[in-house]
């Protein structure tokens, strides 16, 4: 038989576990419960906070994953911007529901959120276009996002074309630029837990509301 520790008896070691934050109220509102853990994760990383998996699939069920940047959230949805001829733009308007993944290693927990996804309103994607810098402007013109590219001076070359277009006056937006929202109805918060004995909950939208489950590790 293995060894175990003197005057420990099994299982005993698990009884001291720490039991997750308790955010008060919030624990019973996904969204509410989300922004205080997306909080949390900025105070320990603010560089790394609004990076999040984004999975979407074609019209042939086809998935594929990449990461973008959070750019706003609130009871609406989670919003994210990009080119609107770019590989996921097509995928979302033959398919429009996706799923977001984020994990912040710096506070060990994840937040999955599956819905369905729109294009967010002109005066949004307007408001966030001008708050980027001057440079990530032009090169928003500049970039035809997934297209085939002959070469990095090709980009370079059409960068510096924008750039002279644009000398001496605001950059506007793209018109095919601009953000999508993701409604959720699903949001699952996950948080490590020793002996992998993680916590698991998870929120599906009913109606105006949600019900809230708990789930094995």
């Amino acid at each position: 038989m293995p060894a175990r520790a003197a005057g420990r008896l099994p299982g005993e070691e698990i009884d001291s576990l720490e039991a997750p934050i308790d955010y008060g109220t919030a624990m019973n509102d996904p969204i509410a419960r989300f922004l205080k853990t997306y909080e949390r994760a900025q105070k320990k990383d603010p560089g790394d906070h609004t990076r999040v998996a984004l999975a979407t699939a074609d019209e042939n069920g086809r998935p594929s994953v990449r990461m973008v940047l959070l750019r706003g959230v609130d009871d609406r949805g989670f919003v994210f911007f990009t080119n609107y001829g770019s590989s996921k733009a097509h995928e979302l308007a033959a398919n429009p529901q996706a799923a977001l993944c984020f994990y912040w290693e710096s506070i060990k927990e994840q937040v999955r959120v599956e819905g369905t996804v729109e294009r967010a309103g002109s005066d949004e994607s307007d408001a966030y276009f001008a708050s980027r810098e001057r440079a990530s402007q032009l090169a928003a013109w500049a970039s035809k996002q997934s297209s085939p590219l002959e070469s990095r001076t090709q980009l370079l070359a059409e960068y510096l074309k924008v750039k002279a277009r644009f000398a001496g006056r605001e950059v506007p937006r793209p018109d095919f630029w601009g953000g999508f929202r993701l409604r959720p109805q699903r949001i699952e918060f996950w948080s490590n837990q020793p002996h992998r004995l993680h916590d698991r909950v998870a929120f599906v939208r009913e109606g105006d509301g949600w019900v809230k489950e708990r789930l094995y590790p």
